[in-house]
């Protein structure tokens, strides 16, 4: 299995499960996996089946290349921006930052920096 690539999607589908306001239970229902499978998904100790990937992207609203962590390489030109050392609290953070516009990404790194010290 690749552990990078297995961490990549369930982080990615954390975050949009998140999002979206729905429970682990919600989203493994609606893919038609049982609970306690969807947890280990998301903690990206499993690979998903196609047929599960597809229903996976349909029910956070997410697109393939997303979930993938192909969008980030894309758009950045020079691959993923984390590495496989970096913690998944870490990945996830860095996933939802990009989300932020210009005022909530500074109200995040003055927290960060309060933080941090």
């Amino acid at each position: 299995m690749n552990q990078e690539l297995a961490v990549t999607i369930g982080t990615t589908a954390r975050a949009a499960r998140e999002q979206l306001g729905l429970t682990q239970a919600d989203v493994a229902e609606r893919v038609g996996l049982v609970p306690p499978v969807y947890s280990r998904l998301e903690r990206g100790q499993m690979l998903p089946s196609v047929p599960t990937l597809y229903r996976l992207c349909t029910e956070l609203k997410v697109s393939p290349e997303e979930l993938l962590g192909l969008t980030e390489a894309a758009h950045a030109g020079k691959g993923p921006r984390t590495t496989e050392d970096d913690a998944p609290s870490l990945r996830r953070l860095l996933y939802v930052a990009r989300k932020l516009n210009e005022a909530q990404l500074e109200a995040l790194l003055h927290m960060a920096t309060v933080l941090a010290k």
